[in-house]
């Protein structure tokens, strides 16, 4: 039953939780020097993977998943953090991720963009929000300086 729900869960778009360990071994080879893994969540054959250094979005594309595209978001570029926590429905948790697309982080030069990751309802977002709000914090503090 439980991989029926994970099924679910992951054609609506929703991640499962997974842990360091299990992706560790899926997803290791690709990180880059004094990179680990802290937490992250699996979505069918996708994945979302967070490390020392940054969000990873694991894309496996074509039939049999051999194709892989990784996107990041560093997160020494996060600036702000939304959440919105399920409701009595079918709603599910959501957090918004704002970051600065330009390298150069520069208060007078900033270029935002902004990312959607959606949680099935049971899923404790909390931490997750508390930790890129750390972040997001931290990172404005450095870059108004």
């Amino acid at each position: 039953m439980a991989l029926f729900g994970n099924l679910v869960q992951g054609a609506l778009g929703n991640y499962s939780e997974k842990t360091p360990e299990q992706l560790q071994k899926e997803y290791g080879d690709y990180l880059f020097d004094n990179e680990t893994i802290t937490m992250g969540y699996q979505l069918i054959r996708d994945a979302l993977v967070f490390t020392t250094h940054r969000i990873i979005f694991i894309d496996k594309q074509g039939a049999t998943g051999k194709k892989t595209a990784f996107r990041s978001i560093h997160l020494d570029s996060i600036i702000d953090v939304d959440m919105e926590t399920a409701g009595l429905g079918l709603d599910d948790s959501q957090l918004t991720v704002t970051y600065l697309a330009n390298v150069n982080q520069r208060s007078n030069n900033e270029v935002h963009q902004t990312h959607l990751f959606e949680f099935p309802k049971k899923t404790d977002i909390l931490p997750v929000y508390r930790y890129l709000g750390s972040i997001s914090i931290a990172n404005r503090e450095r870059i108004n300086k």
